[in-house]
């Protein structure tokens, strides 16, 4: 299924880039309006924007507007190309016209390493002008708005081996394929194990044949195409959870996992079958047998408020079981009846026969339940036998992507400030985060502003209300004084005893220096912190 021989795909991938099917280069022949439009999956600008019949605007006739071309067309859009994709299944050909059967779409990444153009296989995008979208069970998601979230959310950081569980398409393998030697992937899908193999060899990845096992090196794709853009070994397995990786351990787990919660399945990329939020909980509990010392597992989830209870303690029963650290954001909250409307559109059920009964029995099973909400958000794990920091949060605020590098951070926060007591702490020369800014707020033509606020435009985005003293001494940290010799200083000037402001300072320290407003000289620049010691 999708299998295009080796040097087929590599011509498939010069090709594309040569006509600048990319995600620039579609965005301008399309135009604002069309693109917007074709976000709104209404395809009448983009047919308008397309109609000269050059081979980029065949492609994109041909895989994002889903509008059969003529055969000659397609011919000539596809110099010796067309006769293996048909062969292979990728189009079609319907009399004397040709057809896309999947996706093949351009990709970019988004703040996480260079700038890259990837090419993503899926399945045609449904509901396309309209239409009533329909969903068969086995349909493979393209890139979505979850999967770009754990894109950003993932820490970059060079690493041997990581697991992509429930790897859909592919698209957190071609991410991690930037800075992972070797990615295992699994699925409970074969079809999208199939996509997911064509998405890997179609932008240079190192995937064994299904034939022969063996991976093509990377650099030396057959017919004699360039260099391709990674080394990295990307190892496609079938099955559920955990079961295709039993026994080993990798440094990074990342997982979009099938995480609707529903009284019955249907739909393989969104449910799992198990029942409430059991998938995302056997994940959680499981993971740190898979990492090694010092991995970290990301994850996106839903939960189950149940009434009477705090959907904090919920997750916490999870967290103890996991060990190590947790850092578990919760971003959104849907009743039941939004949840279920949301999930009942997203097959195509709006307005078809059933629906009715079909909402009323995913709100009768809720009830019977005790469900109240449904929780989105995602968690960071990491394995650590000698340490377990906790942060479970509820933030619907704004954010600014990527995540990625605070993440990173707050790992690396938690590491040092664990290991450094109060005398090392005050020995620490920091600074303030350069993405942070300081508000007076008060009334008009007051003398002195009525708080003090320290505001992220990074990350996370957050703002705390600071004392006076909490201000001064963050004011202070340009890197040059240690916080013990900004605190004696405040001391003097504030006419404070020096023991007593120490004492009210440091945890304020550490949670500054936690949350991302502190930071060590040059470590903004280098990307990592190095150390706390000064």
């Amino acid at each position: 299924m999708f299998d295009l021989p080796d040097d087929v795909v590599a011509r498939f991938r010069d090709h594309l880039q040569t006509v600048d099917y990319t995600v620039d280069g579609v965005g301008e022949r399309l135009g604002s309006l069309a693109h917007a439009a074709l976000h709104r999956n209404e395809t009448t600008p983009g047919l308008r924007a397309t109609t000269d019949g050059d081979p980029l605007a065949t492609l994109i006739r041909l895989w994002l507007l889903q509008a059969p071309v003529p055969r000659a067309q397609a011919a000539r859009a596809l110099p010796e190309l067309l006769d293996p994709l048909l062969a292979a299944g990728v189009l079609h050909r319907y009399g004397e016209e040709v057809c896309a059967l999947v996706d093949v779409r351009p990709y970019g990444t988004s703040g996480d390493g260079p700038d890259r153009d990837w090419w993503v296989v899926a399945d045609l995008t449904p509901g396309m002008d309209g239409a009533r979208p329909t969903v068969p069970p086995d349909h493979v998601l393209g890139v979505n708005s979850a999967a770009t979230t754990l894109a950003q959310l993932t820490v970059r950081r060079p690493v041997g081996r990581a697991l992509d569980l429930g790897t859909g398409c592919g698209v957190q393998a071609l991410h991690l394929a930037s800075h992972a030697a070797e990615i295992v992937a699994t699925d409970v899908n074969p079809r999208a194990l199939a996509m997911a193999r064509l998405t890997g060899a179609l932008n240079g990845l190192r995937v064994p044949s299904t034939e022969s096992g063996h991976a093509t090196p990377a650099g030396q794709q057959a017919g004699g195409a360039g260099p391709a853009p990674s080394s990295a070994l990307l190892d496609l397995r079938e099955g559920s959870l955990f079961e295709p990786v039993d026994g080993e351990r990798f440094d990074l787990i990342v997982s979009n996992p099938p995480f609707v919660i529903s009284p019955r399945g249907g739909l393989t990329y969104r449910d799992s079958g198990m029942a409430g939020d059991e998938v995302c909980r056997l994940l959680v509990v499981n993971a740190a047998r898979y990492l090694n010392e010092g991995g970290v597992c990301q994850i996106l989830a839903n939960w189950l408020h149940i009434r009477g209870e705090d959907w904090r303690d919920r997750l916490s029963t999870w967290l103890v079981r996991a060990g190590g650290d947790a850092w578990v954001v919760q971003r959104e909250v849907s009743d039941p009846a939004e949840y279920v409307e949301l999930w009942l559109k997203d097959a195509g059920l709006h307005g078809a026969p059933g629906y009715c009964e079909r909402y009323d029995e995913w709100l009768g099973w809720f009830e019977a339940q005790n469900v109240e909400a449904v929780g989105f958000g995602w968690l960071t794990l990491r394995r650590d036998g000698g340490r377990r920091h906790t942060l479970v949060e509820n933030w619907p605020h704004a954010i600014a992507q990527p995540l990625g590098p605070p993440v990173a951070r707050w790992l690396d926060a938690t590491d040092r400030l664990s290991a450094y007591d109060d005398e090392a702490l005050l020995a620490a020369r920091l600074e303030v985060a350069s993405d942070v800014d300081q508000e007076q707020l008060g009334r008009p033509g007051a003398a002195d502003p009525e708080h003090l606020i320290l505001r992220q435009r990074r990350g996370m985005c957050r703002a705390v209300q600071v004392s006076t003293a909490e201000a001064g001494l963050v004011g202070a940290c340009d890197g040059t004084m240690t916080v013990g010799q900004i605190t004696d200083a405040l001391a003097t000037l504030l006419e404070e005893d020096h023991r007593e402001l120490r004492e009210r300072l440091l945890p304020r320290v550490r949670e500054l220096y936690a949350e991302g407003f502190l930071s060590e000289p040059g470590s903004q620049r280098s990307g990592s912190d190095a150390s706390l010691a000064g």
